[in-house]
């Protein structure tokens, strides 16, 4: 058996070859210690990424919901204003309307002969063969005999 002092020899240049770059084992310890490394930053770093990327998450549907409100707030400014000129127009036709019955009235004796001249237009507007006309009650004089004859 060898003595003490040999084995301690060997011992002590195989810690050497290990501890040193030029052996396989030196590679390996030290991808070990890049990995590890590797590891503990991907370990405090990723949380910290997390809470940044929702944060930016935060952000883009914050502004996403004040440009929806905007769309909504100008859209709501477009109908105001058109129900606005929509009115006014309708206001302008009216008007026009009552001026041109005025004039009519007026040029024809009185609503009574105006709507005489209503109801001339009407009767000449007609495709109809049975006319009926009201009495002086304003009242249609019915046919109730000419149907039974059928």
């Amino acid at each position: 058996m060898p003595g003490l002092p040999v084995m301690a020899e060997r011992a002590s240049r195989r810690l050497k070859g290990a501890l040193t770059m030029d052996g396989k084992a030196g590679c390996s310890v030290a991808g070990v210690v890049i990995g590890a490394l590797a590891l503990v930053a991907l370990l405090v770093g990723w949380p910290q990424y997390r809470v940044y990327q929702q944060r930016l998450a935060g952000e883009a549907a914050l502004a996403e919901a004040q440009s929806s409100r905007q769309v909504a707030i100008l859209e709501a400014r477009a109908k105001k204003e058109s129900a606005i000129s929509l009115a006014e127009a309708e206001v302008i036709r009216a008007q026009g309307a009552a001026k041109a019955n005025a004039i009519l009235q007026n040029s024809l004796g009185g609503p009574e002969g105006y709507l005489r001249y209503l109801q001339i237009q009407a009767l000449e507007n007609t495709k109809s063969s049975l006319i009926y006309v009201p009495t002086e009650a304003g009242l249609p004089v019915t046919e109730a005999r000419r149907l039974d004859q059928r």
